[in-house]
């Protein structure tokens, strides 16, 4: 019985030995340090978000930096100066005649305004009141070398009186030469009577012959002082002969 139970045991220990002897000569395993694997782990996660980050910025179209291109500056006209006329900026009222001048008369007036052109000259002005004749229409159609007459009715609108000297006159450089008058002025006498004060009217009557030649003829009148200045409006007669 005691020789039984060391070959009991020796039996035991043999496949043991046959284990261990398989594992003879054989490298150990190396023991891995812990930091280092950290370290490897990171180092890994990193390349691959860079890698990551680089494919992303490559599939992204560059886009081009805006430049600031500055807009066009406005520039604005200035209106043109104009240097006072005589060194003062006062305007010239229009129309109105200096004391001591003769005003410059028009043959030409407001088209549907019968006898226009009104001038003061100084205290003398006049307007128009009314008119008769057979001239009152403009180019009527009259015989030739007949005798007409026309009158236009003036009032005095100025401060003076038109006495003696004072004219309705015939305005010569603006009216047909060919028309004949039994007088070219009406000329205001030394009588009280002929007087024409201010706000009061007085009506001027002319005479005259037609021409033998057809055609169409205009004749204009204007007040006149006793100095040779006209004033006042500016009246007509326009016909034709046929």
């Amino acid at each position: 019985m005691k020789l039984r139970k060391p070959l009991w045991l020796a039996l035991a220990m043999i496949p043991a030995m046959i284990l261990s002897s398989c594992s003879l000569g054989a490298t150990p395993v190396p023991t891995q340090d812990p930091g280092a694997i950290q370290t490897e782990a990171v180092s890994i996660v990193l390349t691959q978000v860079s890698m990551q980050q680089t494919q992303t910025a490559m599939a992204i179209p560059p886009t081009q930096a805006p430049t600031n291109t500055p807009y066009p500056t406005m520039t604005l006209a200035l209106m043109p100066t104009f240097a006072p006329v005589g060194g003062t900026t006062t305007p010239f009222a229009f129309n109105t005649q200096q004391p001591g001048l003769t005003p410059l008369a028009s043959p030409f007036a407001t088209v549907g305004i019968v006898s226009t052109v009104t001038t003061k000259n100084g205290c003398n002005d006049g307007t128009f009141i009314g008119e008769d004749g057979a001239a009152l229409v403009d180019w009527a159609e009259l015989k030739p070398e007949k005798e007409y007459a026309h009158s236009w009715s003036i009032l005095n609108a100025g401060t003076c009186t038109w006495d003696e000297g004072y004219a309705f006159a015939l305005m010569k450089d603006f009216s047909s030469s060919e028309i004949s008058w039994n007088k070219t002025a009406v000329v205001i006498s030394k009588d009280p009577a002929e007087f024409t004060a201010p706000q009061h009217s007085q009506t001027f009557v002319v005479k005259f012959t037609t021409p033998k030649k057809a055609g169409k003829y205009e004749a204009y009148w204007k007040l006149r002082d006793d100095a040779g200045n006209y004033f006042g409006p500016q009246v007509w007669i326009r016909f034709e002969i046929k």
